[in-house]
């Protein structure tokens, strides 16, 4: 939800989005082209929408002056500001959205509860609880299911038909919306949603921190108003410096600097992180995979393979809801995008790949106009499949039955003698080998190879061979592939390590390494010069004082060979004929995620003198699991 991403929406609140947990990767659409003048053909109107506990949540209405026919209402909830504010100021359409600003919907835009001008407390992803405390009590699918009742009610010339849709901390919104669904909501689309902050989502990865993140963000995201009014603006911003992120973030020393030296305790959340180290009680009622249960509306569920913020939402999300919701109709669109690319444009390349087709507009062409259009206006034929995917590698939109696909296969590569990645198991004397590297705290292995001033969305793409020059990453790669190799799914890390401290990070990398000679990683005849270029494929982090269990973490054990079992979250990627397969693993990845003392203390309490090198072992029966996919679909046409 946070961080970086490109929240286009109809009303441009993305401007607040370039930073932040909506943060990198934001960049704002350009608004409706003049030949479309909106103020000639909507009425925009202010309300304060009473919820049940009598609190007022302040919406805007863009409606159709045409009244020839019913409209329905497609809706954003966002705590990110539904400006502009003023009556006669209009903000709305988009280039991707143009066409159904231009065919005619009753837009509606909501501050949600205590954030600018709507009343009541704002709380970060609030739990969804409301059903067990009572008639009165309120949480995001009862404001939600407020809003819609009100709205049917009192906007004219609607038809009784709501859809919602969002994109990160929107998206989260939107999913929470469809819990006890109101009968006249008819169709979501949860979009890069917020789904667990402590397993994969902004805060955390698998319980490491994601310090970059999570300071952009709150380097932007003020959470209170002043005496808790209503506000157009909120107040400047509680300031972390950051000029040259390595540095910066190097200079910061332990994570409890930041309210020692900058935040001073004025961040509720970073307050409320710290009391709840673990996945407590307090973590697991935010979050929502659990509740996305009572979801009667059609959904919609999109990503994108390079979303830095939010990848494990849409999965974590759309797998719930086909558990919790048999017979609701539930799709997945995952696409080539960073957070929230798929709303910015066309979207033809991203980092150093080009895709060789219009991404972006593919999308909203073929699966969001369309899916609003039949759920709201019985426009059209709705019959997509439960996930259609974009392989990257090759460059195709795929379809599946469903998702992860049935037909794979799990290949082990172990991560053998002599840095070579196989597909034969150590056996014997060489089944105890090892390799290893020195981890320092004090100089940890940066996740991009520059020093910049905010998180680099590309970083999940982007070339490591700085990386494998680095004696603390040890390196394994395959032989040339004989034929194309395909992966669709989630990638599985299963390590047999040992290390000289009693916690540690370890953060595995699967990489598609460019035969020499390649022009760029697309493998076109344009882009950079790839002498062997090493493309992230797909990455995560595992800290092992979680290896059994999120909740209730235990210390490495000094020297002991232990087994450290997690996933790499999904692709569907195709390593062509005659590259190479790598994978990297190394025990820091800064300052993207924070610094692992390797000792096993309270990370976010710790002091200098509790940072300590460690000596890393990653023994040749270690393993990645590949889910090898087997015959390909027929790729969908292109626009």
């Amino acid at each position: 939800m946070r961080p970086l991403h490109v929240l286009a929406s109809f009303l441009s609140f993305v401007l607040l989005c370039l930073l932040g947990h909506c943060l990198v990767s934001r960049a704002q659409e350009p608004t409706a082209p003049p030949s479309y003048d909106v103020k000639a053909h909507y009425t925009k109107s202010s309300f304060r929408i009473p919820m049940r506990d009598g609190v007022h949540l302040y919406t805007i209405v863009y409606a159709p002056k045409d009244t020839s026919q019913p409209y329905p209402i497609l809706m954003q909830r966002t705590p990110y500001s539904i400006r502009p504010y003023e009556p006669d100021t209009y903000r709305l359409g988009g280039r991707t959205m143009q066409k159904m600003v231009e065919e005619g919907y009753i837009f509606v835009f909501q501050d949600v509860r205590g954030r600018y001008m709507s009343e009541g407390d704002f709380e970060d992803v609030r739990p969804e609880e409301a059903a067990q405390k009572g008639k009165q009590a309120v949480d995001e699918s009862t404001d939600t299911y407020d809003t819609i009742d009100w709205l049917v009610k009192n906007i004219p010339n609607n038809n009784g038909r709501v859809g919602i849709w969002g994109i990160s901390y929107p998206g989260f919104y939107a999913a929470a919306g469809g819990i006890h669904s109101h009968p006249a909501l008819k169709a979501i689309s949860p979009e890069a949603p917020v789904s667990d902050w402590f397993i994969g989502d902004d805060d955390h990865h698998n319980g490491a921190f994601f310090l970059m993140d999570f300071v952009s963000f709150y380097n932007f995201f003020v959470e209170k108003r002043p005496d808790n009014k209503p506000v157009t603006e909120y107040p400047s911003t509680l300031h972390f410096p950051i000029t040259d992120d390595y540095q910066d973030f190097l200079k910061l020393g332990p994570l409890k600097n930041l309210n020692a030296n900058y935040w001073h305790g004025q961040i509720q959340h970073w307050n409320d992180t710290i009391a709840h180290p673990n996945y407590d009680a307090w973590w697991q009622a935010r979050a929502l995979p659990a509740h996305l249960k009572d979801i009667h509306c059609a959904v919609l569920t999109v990503g994108g393979w390079y979303d830095a913020e939010d990848l494990y939402g849409p999965f974590a999300d759309f797998a719930a809801i086909d558990r919790y919701n048999p017979g609701t109709p539930n799709s997945l669109v995952v696409g080539p995008w960073p957070h929230g690319g798929w709303a910015g444009g066309d979207f033809e390349s991203f980092g150093d790949e080009t895709f060789g087709q219009k991404t972006g507009a593919w999308y909203h062409e073929r699966l969001f106009k369309p899916f609003f259009d039949f759920y709201l206006k019985g426009i059209g034929d709705w019959k997509q499949p439960k996930a259609t995917v974009f392989a990257t590698g090759i460059n195709q939109w795929w379809q599946f039955d469903q998702w992860p696909p049935k037909d794979t296969t799990p290949v082990a590569y172990y991560l053998s003698a002599d840095h070579a990645l196989t597909r034969t198991p150590p056996e014997g004397a060489a089944a105890a080998g090892y390799d290893e590297y020195v981890s320092d705290p004090a100089h940890p292995v940066p996740y991009v190879p520059q020093s910049l001033p905010r998180r680099r969305n590309e970083y999940m793409n982007d070339d490591q061979r700085f990386a494998a020059a680095r004696p603390d990453v040890a390196v394994w790669q395959s032989a040339p592939l004989t034929e194309d190799f395909t992966i669709a799914g989630p990638i599985q890390a299963d390590l047999q390590v040992s290390t000289t401290g009693t916690d540690a990070d370890f953060i595995v990398k699967v990489i598609d390494v460019q035969p020499d000679g390649t022009s760029s990683p697309s493998g076109d005849s344009s882009g950079v010069t790839a002498t062997g270029y090493e493309r992230l494929v797909r990455a995560e982090v595992m800290r092992a004082r979680y290896r059994n269990s999120y909740s209730h973490p235990s210390p490495l054990t000094p020297n002991k060979l232990t087994r450290i079992s997690f996933a790499l979250r999904d692709v569907c990627h195709t390593f062509l004929k005659g590259h190479r397969i790598m994978v990297q693993v190394q025990s820091s990845w800064f300052p993207l995620v924070d610094r692992n003392p390797q000792t096993y203390v309270d990370i976010y309490h710790a002091d200098e003198k509790d940072f300590h090198v460690a000596t890393e072992r990653i023994y040749h029966t270690s393993r990645i699991l590949l889910p090898q996919l087997g015959p390909h679909p027929l790729p969908l046409p292109q626009v």
